[in-house]
């Protein structure tokens, strides 16, 4: 027997009556409480009428009585407004450290058949999910309507990073968001340098000199340290030559190049292209969180992320070396990803600060018109069945395998409740 099987248990009424203290006396149960996480009484708040008197405080559980002793509450006054103490065997009689007298309720005989049975082979599985192979059982509508609870559970975890990275930045929307899109840019990868690059190049900067491309990449790529006086490119140099000028005006620190990884990439993921590309979407709009809060529809999203690169990037993948000109747009998944990691958690925090539930809910339809991520989470899942028919889906399951499965909190999600219940 475990505790997290008798709070559920006690949580989801899943026990036989009649209820009686081991004195005999008949208990009825209004209102069970609320779960405690911290020290303290498992279950706070519980409304419970035993014999003809109606109780309010705090239910204490434990597998036997004893285990009270043993924790060291009778010492401790904070248990003094325990109620019910709840076991699954009662092997002694415990009184508080006030010379209160607990009232018991010992569930042994009064465990519903099966239940338990159920739950010991969930957490004793070896599977990749403990539910592997039962999680198709479970009817559509309860499997989706979870994986909807758990999408917001996965945009409220962002939240603590986005938060985190507004006061670092007082406050600062534009510059936390061109921030944390900066990041993504870089993808895996690069997202170390290119978030470093956005700290040591302020969006403020960059937004005096949004009209022109040419000096938006001689302050990134500058700022990036891959142009040096050692290039022979002329384009490098006419780069490097702005660069100077412009680091000295704003007093710029540009990080170190050795930072920038372009081993095992495809060339047109190089981080010489991401910046170009980025400089192009500077230039397209500095105030890029004002945007993306305008704009309403995905399509009209996806139309201002449709980034080109400049001339000299069309035959070029790095500096000083020729290649077939080749258009190297920002492509359409490369979008869904910002979209997925980056735009909507800020749409999401944003319209959480505001109290504006139509702009959290134009958040999540972003999601839900997006195509599904195709990784390992996901695709394992679609082997047992199970399918992410959007991005919102996929972000969902990402969640229930990272922060459910991982740990075999089956009793805390709805596909396991389901399995142990056996309805």
């Amino acid at each position: 027997m475990t505790e997290d099987f008798l709070y559920y248990v006690w949580q989801y009424k899943t026990y036989r009556q009649p209820l009686l203290t081991t004195d005999g006396i008949e208990i009825r149960i209004l209102d069970t409480g609320i779960r405690n996480d911290d020290s303290g009484p498992d279950f706070s708040a519980a409304k419970i009428q035993i014999g003809d008197t109606l109780w309010s405080g705090n239910v204490e559980m434990h597998i036997k009585s004893s285990d009270w002793l043993r924790h060291g509450h009778t010492q401790d006054s904070s248990y003094d407004s325990v109620i019910l103490h709840v076991v699954y065997d009662h092997d002694t009689e415990i009184t508080t450290e006030g010379g209160n007298h607990l009232d018991v309720l010992e569930l042994k005989n009064r465990l519903e058949d099966g239940q338990y049975a159920r739950y010991k082979s969930l957490i004793g599985s070896r599977n990749w999910i403990s539910c592997s192979g039962q999680i198709k059982s479970i009817i559509d509508l309860k499997l989706y309507s979870w994986l909807d609870r758990l999408l917001i559970e996965r945009l409220e975890r962002k939240t603590e990073i986005i938060e985190t990275i507004l006061s670092e930045n007082n406050n600062n929307w534009e510059q936390a968001f061109y921030i944390s899109l900066a990041r993504n840019f870089g993808f895996s990868v690069n997202a170390e340098p290119f978030e470093q690059l956005a700290i040591n190049t302020p969006i403020e900067i960059l937004a005096r000199y949004k009209d022109n491309l040419f000096q938006l990449e001689a302050l990134l790529f500058g700022q990036s340290g891959l142009i040096n006086p050692k290039l022979k490119d002329e384009y490098a140099k006419m780069l490097f030559d702005e660069y100077l000028f412009l680091q000295k005006k704003h007093k710029l620190n540009a990080i170190q190049s050795y930072q920038w990884k372009f081993m095992r990439m495809r060339p047109v993921n190089f981080p010489t292209i991401r910046i170009a590309q980025f400089a192009h979407l500077v230039h397209k709009s500095s105030h890029l969180f004002s945007v993306v809060i305008a704009t309403d529809k995905l399509k009209d999203l996806l139309r201002f992320f449709e980034l080109e690169v400049s001339p000299y990037w069309v035959e070029h993948y790095v500096f000083g070396k020729k290649s077939k000109a080749v258009k190297k747009n920002f492509g359409k998944s490369s979008f869904d990803l910002l979209l997925i990691n980056t735009i909507v958690p800020f749409l999401f925090v944003y319209a959480h600060h505001h109290g504006d539930e139509l702009l959290k809910e134009k958040a999540i339809l972003f999601l839900q018109h997006t195509k599904s991520e195709s990784n390992t989470v996901v695709n394992q899942f679609v082997k047992e069945g199970i399918h992410a028919h959007h991005a919102g889906h996929s972000q969902a399951l990402i969640e229930l395998k990272n922060n459910y499965c991982m740990y075999q909190k089956c009793l805390q999600c709805a596909v396991g409740l389901q399995l142990v219940r056996g309805v």
